[in-house]
């Protein structure tokens, strides 16, 4: 039987854009609410309160803020409601940014469907993901301190060199897709070592994976 599909509301200010995006996600993922300005995405978001927000970051109207405006309007959903940010930037302060005020992930507009439908679907379930290479600007931005890193030399010990080449790439927020192609590997291969690797460090999720390799400074 096939899973429940995620609800979305999907926010930017361009009309083409939002219809190639409907035509791109796939099953997973159902669009049930759209908005173009912060007014308008606030509103549709508080009276929708979806799983998930697909969030332009640089979005007219309100007071000039974009998709941080709509987050701060939308604290009071956090807890239920995940945004993605989907931009064209990959700028630092733009990802530092949202995700500051409560984005559970960025990707650029670059994406494709079902990477993005990818996204989605674990952002959904408490992941935090971001297109590849930008988890650098959050590990910088709220990394751990020096301090308290540990050298978790006796826990890498415990990975082989192909788990700790897939954790690397699944921290820094690569799909599972990306990281087939990267290692010249099926993505089968790719779950079975994620599923390996979440096993050995006794971790739960993706989310918990980056957090860990973040504090170790493995990335």
């Amino acid at each position: 039987m096939n899973a429940v599909p995620v609800d979305v509301v999907l926010v930017d200010d361009h009309h083409m854009f939002r219809t190639g995006v409907r035509a791109s996600l796939d099953a997973r993922v159902r669009i049930v609410g759209e908005a173009e300005d912060v007014d308008g995405a606030v509103a549709v978001i508080h009276e929708v309160r979806p799983p998930v927000v697909l969030l332009d970051v640089h979005l007219p109207g309100g007071d000039g803020g974009g998709g941080t405006e709509v987050l701060r309007r939308c604290a009071d959903l956090l807890a239920e409601t995940k945004f993605l940010a989907l931009s064209v930037s990959d700028a630092a302060e733009d990802v530092v940014g949202v995700i500051r005020v409560g984005a559970r992930g960025y990707v650029t507009k670059a994406i494709d469907g079902p990477a993005l439908s990818d996204a989605v679907v674990r952002v959904a379930s408490g992941d935090a993901v971001f297109s590849p290479r930008l988890a650098g600007f959050v590990l910088d931005a709220f990394g751990t301190a020096a301090g308290d890193v540990a050298t978790g030399d006796d826990e890498l010990d415990r990975l082989s060199a192909r788990e700790r080449e897939v954790m690397r790439l699944i921290a820094r927020g690569y799909s599972y897709r990306e990281v087939a192609s990267e290692l010249f590997i099926s993505i089968k291969t790719v779950e079975t070592h994620v599923s390996a690797v979440l096993r050995k460090l006794q971790l739960s999720s993706r989310h918990e994976l980056t957090r860990w390799a973040a504090a170790r400074r493995l990335l």
